[in-house]
């Protein structure tokens, strides 16, 4: 089974830049030792599990609340696929035998 998972979260208390936020979440995904992607709006990772994709958002919550975060907002989008594997690489990979490289 493929899971992939885009997402983004962020706290929507205080200051206008959330870099700093953001990169605590981006390490919580580096270190959970899933393939992941991060893009300028979203991070998608892929899991073999659903159950290890939810552990994920759990962790990268807590870390957000540990930080003293009041509000945080994340837009979650999965795509679930039984019998795959390496949909992160593999979907971007179709597209390139298709049409060529695309930028990545």
């Amino acid at each position: 089974m493929s899971v992939l998972l885009q997402m983004a979260m962020f706290p929507t208390d205080g200051s206008e830049s959330k870099s700093e936020y953001v990169a605590e979440v981006i390490k919580v995904i580096r270190d959970s030792g899933v393939s992941y992607q991060l893009t300028p709006m979203a991070t998608i990772i892929e899991t073999e599990e659903l159950s290890k994709a939810l552990e994920i958002i759990q962790k990268c919550y807590d870390t957000l609340d540990k930080l003293g975060c009041n509000r945080v907002y994340s837009p979650i989008t999965f795509d679930i696929r039984k019998g795959h594997n390496n949909r992160l690489k593999g979907k971007v990979q179709s597209i390139e035998n298709k049409i060529g490289e695309v930028s990545k």
